[in-house]
């Protein structure tokens, strides 16, 4: 199997749910398709969806939630088939 890595599309705050109290958009071991949700990054009270760009079943996160992040940075591992 082929492991995928998403990266962060921007600097900022990286959330794994909408809102506080909110379950998590995706958890490790969830089966994703291309375009779902799995994030959201937080830029000066910007917020922008971080989508998976393939499908497969998650392997990790490779980051918490309201964790900082770095444009580029590894979010998310993804196992495709």
């Amino acid at each position: 199997m082929a492991t995928h890595t998403v990266l962060s599309p921007l600097p900022g705050t990286f959330y794994r749910s909408g809102a506080p109290g909110q379950p998590a958009f995706k958890n490790d071991g969830d089966t994703v398709n291309a375009g779902d949700v799995i994030g959201i990054v937080e830029v000066m009270k910007q917020f922008s969806e971080v989508t998976a760009d393939v499908a497969g079943r998650i392997v990790k996160f490779h980051l918490e939630n309201e964790s900082p992040v770095d444009a580029g940075a590894p979010l998310v591992d993804i196992e495709t088939a």
